[in-house]
């Protein structure tokens, strides 16, 4: 174990030396001859074989060389704190290599590089991430380990499949604008509380992706391991979009978009006036906003109504489900448009 846990420091150390080696070159000679016997000696081990080389000993006596003269006593208790470094090193370096390998599957695959916690990977899409319940134990932690590799293999066949947008709607429903005869259809899944979401909502409507497809806009409040939500009055807004589908109007949709692109009469982007307000000044406020959307007192009564009814609470379950453990989205917003699923800003 010493001469593997040699030749992944010395392979560490190498880069170093590469270095140097260029204005001393007989650093680099002692190094290479250092690092062969280092090789040869790994070589024998994963053939089984047994190291003919003594690396061993003679890393053990180089490491020991200086104490045997001053403290000869501590030779023996050093030696095996040299074996345990050993084994902790190579332990360590399996341990980092296999963490790699799964972070850029999951990355591949989710589009972040951590599963349980998506927004924490700075490799990644940026997200909105719907994160996992923290372990509390040992054991816990263990199985949360394991089964993130099974998510991770379980969901490769997603990067090969055909997304078909029909397969993934959740009735009712609303468009970003207009419906239009003939153009593709388009998913969006986005929560009223992400300021990702507001700003890919932005860049889409900036872009015209609105006006090239007719893209399906499906509210997901992103829901805390305690059953609340994520951002303040998110589930709330959600409601009401949702109520606003079961009246057949268009008011979901507009209620989305002065949520993410107007401002307040103190300049504030309403996304986060909402995240600051009471439930009842939100709701006072989304009331106020049908009024201007041109709905009578008699429609906003039952807007207000259908929005805290068990209708819309089984729409939002219908939705999780769809978002969670369908679609397998990590993070959103999550795009799905010709025929490929997207995660993160729209650029």
């Amino acid at each position: 174990m010493v001469c593997v846990a040699a030749f992944i420091i010395l392979c560490l150390v190498g880069i170093f030396v590469a270095f140097l080696s260029i204005f001393r070159r007989d650093i680099g000679r002692k190094y290479w001859t250092v690092f062969k016997k280092a090789w040869g000696c790994v070589g024998k081990k994963v053939r089984l074989q047994k190291c003919e080389t003594n690396f061993k000993d003679d890393v053990k006596n180089t490491l020991l060389s200086k104490v045997v003269l001053k403290h000869p006593t501590w030779v023996k208790p050093l030696g095996i704190a040299i074996e345990v470094s050993a084994v902790l090193i190579v332990l360590i370096t399996i341990w980092s290599l296999v963490e790699a390998v799964k972070a850029l599957l999951a990355l591949w695959v989710f589009g972040t590089c951590n599963v349980s916690q998506p927004a924490n990977c700075a490799l990644g899409a940026e997200v909105c991430g719907i994160d996992a319940a923290e372990p509390s134990n040992p054991i816990e932690w263990t199985g949360r380990w394991f089964s993130e590799w099974g998510e991770i293999f379980t969901n490769i066949p997603d990067k090969f499949r055909n997304w078909d947008v029909e397969q993934y709607l959740v009735e009712p429903y609303s468009f970003a604008t207009d419906y239009q005869e003939g153009k593709p259809l388009a998913l969006d899944v986005f929560d009223p509380g992400c300021t990702i979401c507001m700003q890919s909502y932005r860049n889409q409507k900036s872009s015209g992706f609105f006006n090239e497809y007719n893209t399906v806009l499906m509210v997901y409040p992103i829901q805390l391991p305690d059953d609340g939500y994520k951002f303040n009055n998110s589930d709330l807004i959600a409601r009401y979009i949702h109520a606003a589908n079961l009246s057949e109007t268009d008011y979901a949709n507009k209620i989305v978009d002065r949520l993410f692109t107007t401002s307040n009469d103190q300049g504030i982007n309403y996304q986060a006036a909402f995240m600051s307000m009471s439930q009842g000044d939100a709701e006072k406020t989304l009331q106020a906003w049908l009024k201007d959307f041109g709905a009578t007192t008699k429609q906003v009564e039952t807007i207000t109504g259908t929005a805290n009814s068990d209708e819309v609470t089984e729409i939002m379950a219908q939705i999780k489900v769809m978002v969670e453990d369908k679609i397998h989205a990590k993070g959103i917003p999550t795009l799905i448009y010709d025929g490929k699923k997207y995660n993160g800003l729209y650029q």
